[in-house]
């Protein structure tokens, strides 16, 4: 399970699993719960690159939101590897 803690957002963290490039669990911590949920649920399944491409640059509050915040803890996590 990776963790990644969030910035400029409600949540405070995601925490997540990944196998062949694939979302297997996904987790966001804090925020609106309904819109985290959601966003979990369609990422569950789905290639991180496509995750990525989908989410990243969505704004809420200021310049960036939870979905955005989980496409960078997606990037970071493939520039660990």
């Amino acid at each position: 399970m990776y963790t990644y803690k969030t910035r400029g957002v409600c949540s405070t963290e995601i925490l997540f699993d990944i196998k062949n490039d694939i979302i297997t669990d996904l987790t966001i911590v804090g925020g609106c719960r309904g819109n985290t949920q959601g966003v979990a649920k369609l990422a569950i399944g789905r290639n991180v690159d496509e995750v990525i491409s989908l989410l990243k640059g969505i704004k809420c509050r200021g310049n960036t939101s939870c979905p955005d915040q989980l496409a960078t803890a997606l990037e970071l996590y493939k520039n660990r590897r």
